[in-house]
């Protein structure tokens, strides 16, 4: 009777155009008659598990066939005798409607924080527009034709992104109570160019953090970055797969998360290099942190800032957006409105040229961190903030 869902596990889907004036393949992976399987490490675990899938950009209904769910080893392959079938509503299959998402029905699954879940889907009709969350840093196993559910296949060498296809979050049941973390940002939180496959971004770190210093509590981190995402504008053709604007996307990807208590928001990079030498002013984009503050306060989460990273090297880099970083970093630090700060910017940029990212924590692009950059941001965070 105590048991409660939380979230342990989260890629916010996002717009897929079929035609936006360039090469659809590039835009959108399309299936037919194919089965996917994901993998992805939980955060925390429970009891039992459900999963959610989205169609939530799909033009017309969304058919599944078929749905199994499995502790994965090392290798990625199911564990022996955790495999299981979902169920929708008691049957094997299911249509989602356009524009929405679907959970599945429980399963008694237990699961320990910082396993790997394989998810398998079986699409048996020809699927052009897909829900699907663009830097997943994780491949899929796409099959050839035919539903390999429940058998062994070579995956389709064409396939080779790292989006996630159709799967959107994972919720466990637990009778622990504990945070549940949601970090909400653009690339740097979504953990582009990070080492694909190997989980190395900063909210995987502080999982990682979270466990090691309380191997007994339940915390969970919920990964809602989307890669390009700003904080007032919606992506722009032709890459309308940013997602739409933080301010539009909150509700769904933040409090209507199973159990959400903490909110840590890294975002507004991308406002101010997308603007070049015109960026968004200083008063709009704390005006929109501000909004962001009270629909989680009043949702009773704590909201943690975090301070925007240098960004001098990058291609959209330019000294009129720098101007404003500093000042918004500033606000952030001083301006009292945040329960906590996290003070990114001073643990990430180089002491002898501040505007930059230090050299060895950057990936190349002097935008996005590597490895070791993740790692230390997700090392910089004060878990005192979540006790």
């Amino acid at each position: 009777a105590s048991a409660h869902w939380m979230q342990v596990w989260a890629a916010p889907p996002e717009p897929f155009p079929v035609a936006s004036g360039i090469n659809p393949d590039s835009l959108t992976p399309s299936f037919q008659n194919q089965t996917i399987v994901q993998l992805v490490r939980l955060s925390a675990g429970g009891t039992r598990l459900r999963i959610r899938f989205s169609n939530e950009y799909g033009g017309k209904p969304l058919a599944l066939g078929a749905a199994r769910v499995a502790l994965a080893g090392a290798d990625g392959a199911p564990i022996s005798g955790s495999d299981h079938a979902l169920t929708f509503s008691g049957r094997p299959s299911a249509i989602i409607p356009a524009g929405a998402p679907l959970f599945s029905d429980p399963v008694d699954l237990p699961t320990k924080a910082l396993m790997k879940l394989r998810v398998t889907l079986y699409l048996p009709e020809a699927v052009q527009q897909c829900s699907c969350h663009a830097t997943g840093g994780q491949h899929p196993m796409v099959s050839p034709e035919g539903d390999y559910t429940t058998r062994v296949f070579a995956p389709k060498p064409k396939f080779g992104g790292t989006y996630r296809a159709f799967l959107s979050a994972v919720d466990v049941e637990s009778a622990r109570s504990g945070p549940v973390i949601v970090a909400f940002g653009d690339s740097i939180t979504d953990g582009y160019r990070s080492t694909d496959d190997t989980d190395r971004r900063w909210p995987d770190r502080l999982a990682e953090r979270l466990l090691a210093a309380s191997p007994g509590r339940q915390a969970a981190v919920v990964n809602a970055g989307i890669s390009g995402n700003r904080v007032l504008g919606d992506g722009r053709p032709p890459l309308i797969f940013f997602g739409q604007s933080a301010l539009a996307r909150f509700d769904r990807d933040v409090l209507s998360v199973p159990g959400a208590t903490h909110l840590i928001v890294l975002e507004g990079v991308n406002d101010i290099g997308g603007g070049a030498a015109s960026p968004p002013t200083v008063e709009d984009l704390i005006a929109g942190y501000r909004q962001l503050i009270a629909r989680a306060h009043a949702h009773g989460l704590k909201v943690i800032g975090g301070t925007i990273l240098p960004y001098e090297g990058a291609a959209y880099f330019h000294p009129a957006g720098e101007a404003v970083r500093q000042k918004v970093n500033a606000w952030i630090r001083t301006g009292g409105e945040f329960d906590h700060v996290i003070d990114f910017d001073a643990a990430m940029r180089d002491p002898a040229h501040p505007s930059r990212l230090d050299a060895a924590l950057q990936s190349g692009d002097w935008l996005h961190p590597n490895d070791a950059g993740y790692r230390k941001m997700g090392d910089a965070i004060d878990l005192a903030f979540f006790r």
